[in-house]
């Protein structure tokens, strides 16, 4: 017989992705389409045409085809992982009502109504009132509403992308329970849109009707359409399996399935995030998100502008390396490596936190990002190292965080993401940790986990368990450094752990002269 394949498309934030995965998580071919259509009409704005997400995913799938055999006839199924918190407004019409704000969007809602008098008491008591004034000022639905009201009263649906392209591909209006990432009325516990008695439905605009139909992951939620075959080239009638959102999916493709093993996300935003069946806030009131696998979730601490710093200093610093890399024929990534082992463990002193983005509770709404302990020695390269070293030093205190609210020692981790690919930044990784760092298999550990899903979803494999055991393996793993292990020890416990309470005075101080970031 045979053997079956699946068709995983991860519309991640830099690119998007067709994936052609066989049972044993070999991938046998991709198409990738980088997503130029972003504009920013302010600073700090970010948003982007849904239809061109829609084409993007088309060209991607095109690509797939027009490389290697792809036997579209061995296809068993469909799968969508997407970028997280970045919703879609449609009219009645199904027509997009406007841009779809991407979640690295800065914009605030200017008003955060008070809720009725009950709700606004219990959530003083239980101190939780500043945590939804945040829910509220953040919430796109309370932007639009009150600043392009006309758009909101013409909007009949809110979606998040991932149901926004389910839609494309199948014509329903339904999405995964695990993709429910972002400013929206669900209840994270229980896995299903809030109650009607729920606070979230006070705050914000958004009604039941106007949200989609959610299933677990793994579930059917239809057939490829004949107007999306045309479009994309995948075979109508093909079905399309709830996946989950891509971090979620990057946990599960990365084989993180206990709470011992922590998963460390280098994307555009670095994380640090467990599995467990057991509702667990690694931040007070911030809830886990849903996890890939039904019934589970992901405990998850965030750094915002994570592997964004890379880039960062690539756009800003790295202008020499990039021209160099085309003269050389090779890739920039390995002349960056090169910076690194130029200079030694510690960046001779310069330290930076990575809080280029305001947070909620740890960084605040307050923090900036830092970097202390300048001196003539330093160059770009010690900068660079200190960002790989700095954002190693904010997964750290976020697993940590994460092990004291679960109770349960973290005893190894797994990187994921693209910066995973710097062999420079797994072996810091290791050091700061003091434990083996370990490389997944391939890089596209997205795709992997959204394909273990449909692969579950199908009958393809008989569970998680054993579909990962199949699909999923360690490629590389780089052991900690004795003597450099002890000097980043230190430099975590005396220097950086201590940075952000000195530095939060500034910080607000910064904040007040300057507006920015800015206030609720």
């Amino acid at each position: 017989m045979t053997a079956p394949r699946l068709l995983a498309i991860d519309c991640g934030t830099q690119s998007v992705r067709a994936l052609l995965f066989d049972l044993q998580g070999q991938l046998l071919a991709r198409g990738q389409v980088r997503i130029d259509s972003y504009r920013a009409p302010e600073p700090g704005w970010m948003e982007c045409d849904p239809d061109a997400f829609w084409r993007h995913l088309c060209a991607a799938c095109q690509q797939l085809w027009a490389g290697a055999d792809t036997s579209r006839d061995r296809i068993a199924g469909v799968v969508l992982t997407t970028q997280r918190a970045v919703p879609v407004t449609l009219d009645a019409a199904l027509q997009a009502t406007r841009p779809s704000m991407i979640w690295l969007d800065q914009r605030r809602a200017a008003h955060a109504p008070r809720l009725p008098w009950h709700w606004e008491a219990a959530l003083a008591v239980i101190g939780m009132r500043g945590a939804v004034r945040h829910f509220q000022h953040e919430a796109e639905a309370n932007w639009i509403a009150q600043h392009q009201p006309d758009t909101w009263a013409r909007t009949a649906h809110f979606l998040l992308l991932s149901g926004y392209l389910n839609w494309r591909l199948t014509g329903r209006l339904a999405d995964s329970v695990g993709s429910q990432v972002g400013y929206v009325p669900f209840d994270y516990r229980r896995g299903r849109w809030a109650a009607p008695y729920d606070w979230k439905w006070h705050a914000l605009p958004v009604r039941r009707a106007m949200l989609p139909e959610l299933l677990p992951a793994g579930a059917v939620l239809g057939r490829v359409s004949a107007e999306a075959a045309r479009a994309t080239g995948i075979p109508a009638g093909l079905p399309v399996l709830a996946g989950a959102a891509d971090k979620a999916c990057e946990v599960l493709g990365a084989g993180c399935l206990a709470p011992e093993l922590a998963c460390l996300s280098y994307g555009t935003a670095a994380t640090a995030a467990i599995t467990t069946a057991r509702y667990l806030e690694a931040t007070r009131f911030i809830p886990p998100y849903p996890a890939a696998v039904p019934g589970h979730y992901n405990p998850e601490v965030q750094i915002t502008r994570g592997f964004w710093l890379v880039r960062w200093f690539r756009e800003q610093f790295g202008q020499h390396e990039e021209l160099l890399a085309r003269a050389r024929g090779v890739a920039p990534e390995t002349l960056f490596d090169e910076l690194v082992s130029a200079v030694p463990p510690g960046a001779q002193g310069l330290t930076l936190q990575p809080f280029w983005n305001p947070g909620i509770k740890r960084p605040g709404p307050e923090a900036k990002g830092a970097i202390i302990g300048f001196g003539d020695v330093h160059t770009r390269a010690h900068l660079y190292r200190a960002i790989l070293e700095g954002l190693a030093y904010a997964l750290r205190e976020a697993t940590e965080r994460i092990e004291q609210r679960s109770g349960t020692p973290i005893q190894r981790v797994r990187v994921a993401g693209g910066g995973a690919q710097s062999d420079a930044a797994l072996q810091i990784t290791a050091n700061v940790f003091n434990r083996p760092a370990e490389r997944p298999h391939l890089v596209e550990t997205s795709g992997l986990g959204a394909a273990i899903v449909a692969s579950v979803g199908l009958g393809l494999h008989p569970d998680f368990a054993r579909a990962v055991a199949a699909m999923t393996r360690v490629g590389r793993v780089f052991q900690p450094e004795p003597e450099h292990a002890r000097t980043y020890e230190q430099l975590y416990r005396r220097v950086y752990r201590r940075m952000y309470r000195r530095l939060q005075p500034l910080y607000r101080d910064i904040r007040a002269i300057t507006g920015y970031p800015s206030r609720d």
